[in-house]
């Protein structure tokens, strides 16, 4: 295993997730629910899950998409989100 991809990876993951929804929504579920162990192990279960999906789908579009044509596409897709979000669709 490459540690230096290991570590890389986590602080992008931790870094990007850190303060969205998805902390927003455990929040509101421990504050509604009281029971914080069982939030904590259905996000790690689910984040699991979703990284999961994410991975299998990049290694196999990796394998007839190039790299480049990935990236440009999810640039676009990040900057087409953002425009929608400047101007309140979303």
């Amino acid at each position: 295993m490459d540690w230096k991809v290991l570590v890389s990876t986590f602080w992008l993951i931790f870094l990007a997730e850190l303060g969205d929804k998805t902390q927003l929504a455990a929040i509101c579920m421990v504050g509604k629910t009281k029971q914080p162990v069982a939030v904590f192990c259905g996000a790690v279960l689910a984040m699991a899950l979703v990284t999961l999906v994410g991975v299998v789908v990049g290694e196999a579009l990796t394998r007839v998409v190039p790299k480049e044509y990935i990236e440009k596409t999810a640039a676009v897709g990040f900057i087409v989100v953002g425009v929608l979000m400047l101007l309140e669709v979303f």
